[in-house]
């Protein structure tokens, strides 16, 4: 370990306090928030925490992948170095200072390759940050490289002709999920402290469920997108935070959001810092479980199961878990989805008119482009006002309950050699991403959402559970996780690493 000025410190984490002399001998072990005080109290160089996770990627990485466009060592190593001289002359970057991170290859970051997973943007170097990266950078992280998606984050499996597939924190022989499936692999696998990633249909929420880990979707405009051509009407995708627990989740929450004027429809109420943060009190609490929407979604054989037997946990603590039906036809839900996907996949048909550039495209982009074709202002005014209803049938929900419940995933982890399920039991699925229909609910109502992990099958393989909450209250949602992750113990459950397959 590094100099012993903060040795015998108690230093405080939330509502925790830990010793400095218990810090973990291996900094990959430290969860985002103990090694940024470990840090800030000299107990630990940035030169070695940098050197801890360039050992354990150079080991592990080749294997799960989820890392890629890596940065070299040497020039990682001069970078930690900084980071250390500037602490040694009392010049706090932030609560990253001298943390290794990598950024989802679908945002850009300064002198890194951005290739969204496509052979047509390979190498592609950006040449300034997304908002949100900027303000990462901005508190002192280091970036290593990128994590890997799927290409232009388009379903979730992480595969793509540039970099590959990503394996699962857990079995990599499985799928991570995705888009953000390099994300929440490289952090399962502490080969990252903590991690971006973004969302359009489950993307920060699946792949936290298929890896054991947080994935939190802001409320809609709380992490503004800036630069973005269409500052008005997109509204589907938004960047967020991934974290191994949920206050590592709400300390990069605060990084990522915040009003710009650049994005007019960005929320302009501000996120408290972490330690105002309170676990929420779980009697009486109520929580509406939406389950498979009364049989209209297919899940796997076991999974709700597993999510019921979560829920009644939570009532032993007091709260109170009821079923819960918005009122509203799913199957509406569902072609107001394919409306507004393809409408906003439309904007890259200019890679479609380009013969050269078709042909390096995947068959499920190219189905999303014809989607948009000829598609009249009636059936996206259609969709609009169905999406409204949507948003009000939820709203309903809250006069009974303060949260409302639903399965992550309505499968388990698959193999990562399957582009994704055709059938769930016996049910076929007649999109590449009808099996993720659980997830466009959140998505839809535009309110924050957050997977927490419910454990595990007889195979090994993690689950999750979305929590949904009322519009513009993040930090009741993440109170809440914070009392779920109190009684819970899933998070205590590490990979087995292998080094080859």
């Amino acid at each position: 370990m590094g100099g012993a000025s903060g040795l015998g410190i108690l230093m405080a984490i939330g509502e925790k306090s830990i010793a400095a002399t218990d810090l973990p001998s291996d900094p990959t072990d430290m969860s985002a928030s103990v090694l940024s005080v470990a840090i800030r109290q000299l107990d630990i160089s940035c030169v070695e925490v940098m050197q801890a996770y360039l050992e354990r990627i150079q080991r592990y990485n080749p294997v799960y992948n989820a890392i890629v466009s890596m940065v070299e060592d040497d020039e990682l190593i001069k970078q930690a170095e900084l980071a250390d001289q500037a602490l040694a002359k009392d010049k706090y970057w932030g609560w990253m200072h001298g943390m290794p991170h990598a950024v989802k290859d679908l945002a850009n970051a300064e002198g890194l390759q951005t290739s969204l997973g496509s052979p047509i943007y390979a190498g592609t170097v950006a040449q300034e940050d997304d908002l949100h990266i900027a303000r990462i950078r901005a508190e002192g992280a280091i970036f290593i490289g990128k994590t890997n998606t799927p290409e232009f984050g388009l379903g979730s499996q992480s595969y793509n002709p540039v970099h590959g597939v990503t394996g699962n924190a857990y079995n990599p022989n499985l799928t991570a999920g995705g888009s953000s499936g390099g994300a929440a692999c490289g952090m399962a696998t502490h080969m990252l402290p903590a991690a971006d990633g973004s969302d359009m249909m489950g993307s920060l929420r699946n792949p936290g469920a298929f890896n054991n880990v947080i994935g939190f979707r802001p409320s809609q405009g709380r992490v503004p997108t800036v630069p973005s051509n269409d500052l008005f009407y997109s509204q589907l995708a938004t960047d967020g935070p991934m974290g191994r627990n949920v206050e590592d989740t709400i300390r990069l929450l605060g990084t990522m959001a915040g009003y710009d004027s650049r994005a007019p429809l960005s929320l302009r109420d501000t996120i408290p810092s972490s330690d105002k943060f309170r676990k929420e009190s779980l009697v009486g609490y109520r929580i509406g479980w939406m389950r498979d929407y009364d049989g209209y979604l297919e899940m796997e054989r076991g999974l709700l199961d597993l999510c019921e037997s979560n829920l009644n946990g939570l009532t032993e603590h007091g709260a109170v878990v009821e079923p819960c039906k918005p009122d509203f036809d799913m199957a509406r839900l569902w072609q107001t989805w394919l409306t507004f996907r393809h409408w906003a996949l439309g904007s890259s048909k200019p890679l479609y008119d380009d013969p050269e550039k078709r042909e390096l495209l995947k068959p499920e982009v190219i189905w999303e482009i014809e989607g948009s074709f000829d598609m009249p202002a009636s059936r996206v005014a259609t969709a609009a006002l169905a999406r409204s209803d949507w948003y009000r049938a939820l709203l309903a929900q809250f006069a009974h309950f303060d949260i409302l419940a639903v399965p992550t995933a309505q499968v388990f982890p698959f193999s990562k050699e399957i582009h994704w399920p055709d059938r769930i039991n016996r049910k076929r699925m007649d999109t590449y991403h009808r099996w993720m229909e659980v997830v466009i609910g959140g998505t839809l109502s535009g309110q924050p959402v957050v997977n927490l992990p419910t454990g595990f099958d007889d195979e090994g393989r993690p689950m999750g559970i979305q929590f949904i909450g009322r519009m513009g209250h993040d930090r009741k949602v993440l109170e809440f996780a914070l009392a779920y992750e109190a009684v819970t113990d899933h998070l205590e459950r590490r990979p087995e690493m292998v080094e080859q397959l």
